[in-house]
């Protein structure tokens, strides 16, 4: 029977074992867990539990499916993205396996390869550093060129800058033996000026003086000894002509008002390039071969030759008081 109408049936008024009650039987209805339904049969009608595990399948599938989309974006970002570029290649140097005279009962183990990508499996670009400032160039200094007179007899021998040149004449002599010896050198500058003089082989003479002296310049030179064996210094000074002293006079001598200093440049024996009062003694070395003269040549028609002391230590910053110096410096005998 239609369980609708069995729920009418049991309602009916007419009923006479009960008494009906309107209240009760609408409450039953309406409150009631009948399924109602006039065309499906009962049991096609899911009930309340089959829903709940019907809702619980369905999203459990549901966080399957979420959980799969996660994973597949995981995988794909681990992967990056595809490149077109195919991977370096590796070069893996096989060793060449050398002969041996005498046969091993131990086996060579092999190269085991490894599992580790070697430095040149990996491309790593190197960072170029930005070129330095080029310096300029500077030209290396080069030494002047320099050239070596030997007089006639082989003695005595001096250096000089390329561009002078050397004249040479007849000096004073004692006899005909020592004639051909006696030889004057004269020094040119580049511009022909004589500029210095060297006698090697003549014999010399000469008065001397009392004299104030001031040193500029002094240095030994280590190629002229005299005949004594007295060492000789080259020497740059100026000497102020005084009174010949008095025996005994107490006050020491004056030069005269008009008396101008007298500069000279020349080698002479160790010991006269002194500041203060001496006599002025001679530019004379004695040597085996008779006298040797070295100095330079000062412009006799300009006393003094230089206006004032000052002047005369700025010549001595000049090129050409170094090339003298350095020429005088350069004598030897042998």
């Amino acid at each position: 029977m239609d369980p609708i109408k069995n729920q009418i049936a049991a309602i009916d008024p007419f009923d006479p074992a009960m008494e009906p009650n309107g209240e009760e039987a609408l409450h039953k209805m309406l409150s009631g867990s009948t399924v109602y339904s006039d065309t499906n049969p009962l049991k096609t009608v899911p009930s309340l539990e089959e829903r709940r595990l019907r809702k619980a399948r369905i999203a459990g599938g549901l966080l399957l499916g979420a959980a799969a989309v996660t994973a597949g974006v995981l995988v794909a970002s681990n992967f990056g993205p595809a490149s077109s570029m195919p991977a370096p290649a590796v070069t893996v140097d096989t060793p060449t396996p050398t002969a041996s005279a005498t046969a091993s009962a131990t086996p060579t183990p092999s190269a085991t390869p490894s599992a580790t990508p070697t430095a040149a499996s990996t491309q790593v670009p190197t960072p170029t550093t930005p070129a330095a400032a080029t310096a300029p160039v500077v030209p290396p200094v080069q030494a002047p060129t320099l050239k070596t007179f030997t007089f006639p007899d082989g003695h005595i021998s001096f250096k000089h800058p390329a561009d002078w040149t050397v004249r040479t004449e007849q000096a004073p002599y004692l006899s005909e033996e020592t004639k051909a010896g006696a030889v004057d050198a004269t020094i040119l500058d580049a511009n022909g000026s004589e500029i210095a003089y060297v006698s090697s082989g003549s014999y010399g003479g000469g008065t001397g003086g009392w004299v104030r002296r001031t040193v500029y310049d002094t240095a030994a030179v280590p190629g002229i000894t005299d005949i004594s064996g007295q060492s000789t210094e080259f020497g740059f000074a100026s000497d102020l002509i005084l009174p010949t002293p008095v025996e005994g006079a107490v006050t020491p001598a004056e030069p005269a008002p008009d008396i101008r200093p007298y500069y000279f440049m020349d080698v002479r024996v160790a010991g006269e390039f002194k500041n203060g009062e001496m006599g002025s003694g001679a530019r004379l070395v004695r040597m085996p071969n008779l006298f040797m003269i070295a100095a330079v040549n000062f412009d006799i028609n300009k006393q003094p030759t230089f206006a004032t002391p000052a002047a005369a230590k700025a010549w001595m910053g000049t090129q050409q008081y170094a090339q003298l110096k350095a020429m005088l410096l350069s004598l030897s005998y042998k």
